[in-house]
């Protein structure tokens, strides 16, 4: 059978009826409420849409909701992907269990993780109650929420460096330990160069996850307005309180910063992966 029959006779679906497929799926699960969010906030002019995202309790829970989760997602990109690489490159006993248990936060219920945050790190809490001792107070502060977030996000740095370790030719790493460079030129030099890009991809998701995360930061929390408050938070209660418009005017405001943000680090990303690609041609 030739090429141009194989081709006719594939059994998956063409590329018009996948594309329409695609585009017709992507609409519906996010176009469209997306489209219902920006409609419900063009009920709003733009002084009220102004007043409503400006307001100085609203403003504080921006710089904490997005303070907090830019800040896990750094903790969690150098300790993931350290985990990630013993995970790899090391046997040692109960390393299944350890690699079962860093699926933990994705299977367990957010709010049961938040209630066994405020558990332990309550002020009555086996390590809470030590640490409020040396004047630490963990639960129902930023501390808390930032705990939270590395709990929640923790998972998707590991799981995307991973497969990318797996997959690592040591060779190189041998190649460079044989032209006579040290650990931490190899590191910087050979190593990390193509690691980065799916470092980062890990960043995004962990810190994506963290911008909209409720249900574990909710107990920790404390929910004080201007200290502890969180913007999604603030959007349930004008919910509650029936304001629809003010809640998807500061709903449109966080998708806004996080599109922005979230396009910064894929440029990045996406340069990383040009230099990279680069410099295996000079090296070929």
């Amino acid at each position: 059978m030739t090429l141009r029959k194989m081709k006719a006779y594939s059994v998956l679906p063409g590329f018009s009826l996948s594309l329409g497929y695609t585009l017709f799926y992507l609409g519906l699960i996010v176009l469209l409420p997306i489209s219902a969010l920006v409609v419900k906030t063009m009920s709003l002019s733009w002084s009220e849409f102004w007043s409503v995202i400006t307001d100085a309790r609203v403003v504080a829970s921006y710089k904490l909701t997005f303070g907090t989760a830019l800040f896990a997602a750094s903790v969690n990109l150098i300790f993931g992907s350290l985990v990630a690489w013993v995970l790899v490159r090391y046997q040692f006993k109960g390393k299944r269990i350890v690699d079962a248990l860093i699926d933990l936060p994705f299977a367990l219920p957010t709010a049961v993780a938040g209630i066994a945050l405020v558990a332990i790190y309550g002020p009555n809490g086996p390590l809470g109650s030590v640490l409020l001792e040396w004047g630490i107070k963990v639960a129902y502060t930023p501390v808390g929420i930032t705990l939270a977030l590395i709990f929640i996000g923790f998972p998707f740095v590991v799981r995307t460096v991973q497969p990318i370790l797996e997959d690592f030719e040591q060779e190189l790493e041998e190649a460079s330990a044989a032209l006579g460079a040290g650990r931490w030129y190899t590191i910087r030099r050979v190593i990390l160069p193509h690691l980065f890009p799916s470092m980062l991809t890990g960043f995004s998701l962990a810190f994506a996850r963290g911008v909209g995360e409720y249900g574990s930061v909710i107990f920790i929390a404390g929910n004080i307005p201007m200290v502890s408050e969180i913007t999604p938070l603030l959007i349930i209660t004008k919910l509650e309180q029936y304001d629809y418009a003010g809640a998807t005017a500061i709903a449109c405001a966080m998708l806004l910063f996080s599109l922005l943000m979230l396009l910064v680090i894929n440029g990045l990303q996406g340069w990383l992966e040009r230099r990279e690609k680069q410099f295996e041609g000079v090296m070929a």
